[in-house]
């Protein structure tokens, strides 16, 4: 599968315990996402694009209507790497 190296930046701080936040419109579409890392920063690569491509690849998912994860697939998808700060 193609990723973006900013895909894939995402997809690294995800694996390491972040997550991402979103909020709603009236009509449920997602209009407004923020990244954080586990340590709580923000992460400024994870664009409302870059976010779209990774859910419709089923690369992100939420459950329990929570906070959007890496998913099963995302982590077999990533790959491995020693630090990426």
């Amino acid at each position: 599968m193609n990723i973006s190296k900013n895909e894939q930046r995402v997809l690294h701080a995800l694996a390491q315990g972040g997550f991402v936040q979103y909020d709603r419109a009236a009509n449920g579409k997602i209009t407004d996402i923020t990244c954080f890392t586990r340590e709580g920063y923000v992460l400024s690569n994870c664009t409302m694009d870059v976010f779209t491509k990774l859910r419709r690849k089923g690369l992100v998912a939420s459950r329990k209507s929570g906070a959007y994860r890496i998913s099963d697939r995302g982590r077999r998808t990533v790959g491995a790497q020693l630090d990426n700060r």
